[in-house]
Formats: C-alpha cells, structure tokens, sequence
C-alpha cells in the first residue's frame, strides 16, 4: 500500500509540475504578445517567466527524487531489519531450548553449528552495510598491492560454494580462458575479493532453483575482464543501469524470496572505480538470466 501511494504522489507531483509550467509559459508568451512592442519589458518577462518555468521543473523533479530515495530506503531499513531480526530470534530460540530442556549431545553440536551460521549470517549484514559506507567515501586510502586476480577469482567460487553448498556444476571457473596471459592487477585485495564475492553471490542468489553460474576471466588488450554469467530471474532492459544504485532492488514478484539489502552491487561499483575500472550487467530480459561484466586495468606479469 505504501508503494502504491508513493506512486500516486510521484504521479500527482509530475502532473502538477507539467501543468504550472504550462500554465507559466502560457502566462509568459500570452503578456509578451500583449507586450511585444516594448523591448525592455518584452526581454525582462522572457527572464522572469523563464526563470519560474525553470524553477517549477527543478522543484518537481527534485521532489520525486526524494519520494523515490525515502522508497528505496525503507525499502533498505525493512530487509536490514528481516536480516538482523530471523538470526537473532533463530539464535535465541536454540539458547532457550538449551536452557530449558536436555538435549543430546548430538543436538547439541546441531544447535552451536546453526547458531555459527546464523551469527555469520548477521555479521555479513553488518559488514555490507559498513562497507557500503567505506565505499562512498573517495577520502579513503586504498592499499595498492600486485595481486593475481586469477587466485583471488578461484578463491572467492571456492567461497561461493561453500557459503551456499554448491557442487562444482553448480558454480564453474576455468581459468584457461586466459590462454596463458598473465592475470595481474594493482589494487587492494580484500576489496577487489569483497567485489567478486557479491558478483557471485547476486548471481547465485537470483538464479532462484536454478543454479548454473559460469565464471570466465579474460585478458583485452591492457585489461582483464570478469564474466559472471547466470541463468536466473534476469532484468528488464530499462532496470540494468539502476541496480547499481544503493539501495535499489529490481522490482520482481520473485525477489520477495531473495535476501539482501540492495547494497551489493553498489559496492562492486564504487570498489572498480576505485580501482580505475568499471562494472555493467546485460541481461535479455526477464526469465533470461543476466551477466555481470567487472573491467579492470592489468597490471605487469607477477
């Protein structure tokens, strides 16, 4: 209901927008017609009406930005919350039972390894969100190291598939793709392997049942290119360049199911501009699946 009825404003302002400034336009051209034989004052109403046009359409367009940004961040509070809230009452319900009731000591392990996966669960969250914040801010030193994008690729699939207990199908790398070229880059490791990881786990996460993610490494001239390929939900043509804005969430009667903040991909953006290098998704539409596609500058042969 609250989306529906910030559609409605977003619609009410925009029409009310286009019809002042209709109307002012109107205004301005009926008194300069009126008016025509007087320069001075045919020149000031061109400004002054040009001016409250101007203002009209800045203020309309300014207005439904912020409708939209308040969206897209309850949007965010509200899975923020459903990520913070199911751990701690998963984690609470295993401490209660522990507490009132005899358990086997079998049992027992099941609860501390589910109450593991649920604080790691709640401390990703947490790390997002910070990370999020680390990569809006351009002040921020970046630590330059050589590294062999190649190894951070494999250990970041190997990553994958262990947080989402994949078989090898499931999720695929071949890093001879490469032909044999060197896969270096100058950057900050643990940035560039947070980057990869939420590539492949957005892929992963909206390939719905149907896990099938390819992962290719290619060398362009003086760049490498990582191709994460999937075969899920996909996006509509008009959504690819939004969803990496903080916040933003494709609207899909799918995504309901799917975990996240809609901080992930924003991330990966603002980590490969650091790096002097950029980020885009092409998909087919909807029911297609989508490719994310990471540039990077390479760097000399470690």
């Amino acid at each position: 209901m609250r989306i529906i009825s910030r559609r409605k404003a977003v619609v009410f302002f925009l029409s009310l927008g286009v019809c002042l400034a209709v109307f002012a336009a109107a205004v301005g051209f009926g008194w300069i017609i009126l008016n025509w034989r007087e320069g001075l004052k045919v020149f000031l109403g061109v400004l002054f009406f040009g001016a409250i046009t101007t203002g009209l359409i800045l203020n309309t367009i300014f207005l439904i930005r912020e409708i939209r940004r308040n969206e897209q961040h309850d949007s965010f509070i509200n899975a923020v919350t459903h990520e913070l809230k199911t751990p701690i009452a998963s984690i609470r319900l295993y401490l209660e039972t522990l507490q009132r009731r005899e358990v086997s000591d079998a049992q027992r392990q099941d609860f501390y390894r589910l109450m593991l996966l649920d604080s790691n669960r709640l401390l990703g969250t947490v790390e997002q969100v910070l990370k999020a914040g680390r990569a809006s801010d351009r002040r921020s030193p970046l630590q330059v190291d050589l590294i062999d994008f190649a190894s951070l690729v494999a250990e970041c699939v190997n990553l994958a598939r262990e947080r989402h207990h994949l078989s090898a199908q499931g999720i695929h790398f071949d890093p001879s793709s490469l032909n044999g070229q060197g896969s270096a880059v100058k950057g900050d490791a643990d940035e560039l392997r947070t980057a990869v990881f939420n590539v492949l786990d957005n892929a992963i996460k909206y390939s719905a049942d149907n896990v099938d993610v390819s992962v290719r490494l290619l060398s362009q001239s003086d760049r490498l290119v990582l191709r994460v390929e999937d075969r899920g939900i996909g996006i509509p043509g008009h959504e690819l360049k939004r969803v990496f804005k903080r916040f933003y969430r494709v609207p899909h009667r799918s995504m309901a199911q799917v975990k996240g903040t809609g901080l992930g991909l924003f991330i990966v953006r603002a980590i490969a501009r650091r790096h002097g290098g950029k980020v885009y998704a092409h998909s087919e539409g909807e029911g297609r699946g989508t490719t994310i596609t990471l540039e990077l500058p390479r760097s000399a042969a470690l």
